[in-house]
């Protein structure tokens, strides 16, 4: 039992070394791609095939379950809005780590704690304790922080890195409902929706980037080949994530996922300041900081309240013996001069002996509803 646990825990650990090593390597590529070849809807085509192409072959061989029927009416509900939004989502994320640098757009993204609380209010009426309404106060002031001494500041990365990260939380929302209806493999999920996004979106981007890539002579002409590594890599790098982080997610609680992935983003930004060596101010840092321990403490808050939601929930109880209900054949009897039910006698099925049955009186069933 040890030594499994040992694997377990050394399974886990090399995973979430790989997770951040490779995220901020895609946000590292994602960067220089994107300062070379600005183009941030051909980047999140180039993804969505990716996992298009990729996902299948692999899926099969590690023996992923293949999903069940899905009616069409759901299809069209649920699946098309959440492939949708899986493509405006990586646009937005791309243009802002264009506009802006990746550790100012990862400190942004770090309101998808804030996002995910008032989306889940509108669209479930769901209502959180105060400990988390109070945790989302540092994640709020700490990216304002950083958006104030933001050196690369850019209204267009801004707004984009929100839009991006409002998008990931209504994906986060819909997909839990999706794989909860559906008994869909999360895997099969993300082939799924990025085979959707890629062919719905490919005649808008033949008509947005494909007359645009063609004119520009510094791509056609110069036959750019390291930009077409890079995207290429890009691309691997991102599937590679994505089945990374769902990995991670298959093996621990919901709680050490949302640590690891907060900080996976510490990560990222450290990685990105390093090798892309964008200024910061020390109240920059302050803000980013500030920002992610605040995501650290809505995890925490959100842990509490399920908890405590786990501690208030009792199942009801019955006075009523339920062995006295109508599952076996009664027979009328006397007893004292006092007529009452009794069970019949039991047959082994095998040599027809019989066996009296007398029921046990006990208080407080549990009723299972």
């Amino acid at each position: 039992m040890a030594d499994k646990n040992v694997r377990e825990i050394c399974k886990v650990l090399f995973l979430c070394i790989s997770w951040y090593a490779v995220s901020s390597t895609n946000n590292v590529v994602g960067k220089t791609v994107l300062n070379e070849f600005p183009y941030p809807v051909t980047m999140t085509m180039v993804q969505l095939l990716s996992i298009t192409v990729l996902s299948g072959p692999v899926f099969n061989l590690w023996g992923v379950r293949k999903y069940g029927d899905i009616s069409w009416k759901y299809y069209w509900q649920l699946i098309i809005p959440l492939a949708l939004g899986k493509f405006v989502a990586s646009v937005f994320s791309h243009v802002s780590i264009w506009k802006v640098s990746v550790s100012y757009a990862h400190t942004v993204k770090a309101t998808m704690p804030l996002f995910t609380v008032i989306l889940s209010r509108i669209i479930m009426g769901e209502t959180q304790s105060y400990k988390v309404y109070f945790s989302l106060v540092p994640i709020i002031v700490g990216v304002s922080v950083a958006t104030v001494t933001e050196l690369s500041f850019d209204v267009i990365g801004l707004v984009s890195a929100l839009a991006a990260t409002a998008g990931f939380s209504l994906q986060h929302i819909f997909s839990k409902k999706v794989l909860h209806d559906t008994k869909i493999h999360h895997l099969r999920l993300l082939h799924i929706l990025g085979r959707l996004a890629f062919f719905m979106f490919l005649p808008i981007w033949i008509y947005l980037d494909l007359s645009n890539l063609l004119a520009d002579k510094s791509i056609v002409s110069q036959h750019n080949y390291r930009v077409a590594a890079l995207l290429f890599t890009d691309g691997i790098l991102n599937w590679f994530q994505n089945i990374i982080a769902f990995s991670v997610l298959s093996l621990v609680t919901p709680l050490t996922y949302a640590v690891a992935n907060a900080s996976k983003r510490i990560f990222v930004i450290a990685v990105s300041l390093f090798i892309l060596g964008n200024p910061v101010t020390g109240a920059n840092v302050f803000g980013m900081l500030l920002a992610i321990m605040g995501v650290l403490g809505y995890n925490k808050a959100k842990y509490d309240q399920k908890q405590e939601e786990k501690k208030q929930t009792v199942l009801p109880y019955t006075h009523q013996n339920w062995q006295k209900n109508s599952f076996l054949p009664k027979r009328s009897g006397v007893s004292n001069g006092v007529s009452k039910e009794s069970y019949s006698d039991y047959s082994n099925g095998l040599n027809n002996n019989k066996f009296p049955y007398i029921p046990q009186t006990t208080k407080g069933n549990l009723l299972f509803i």
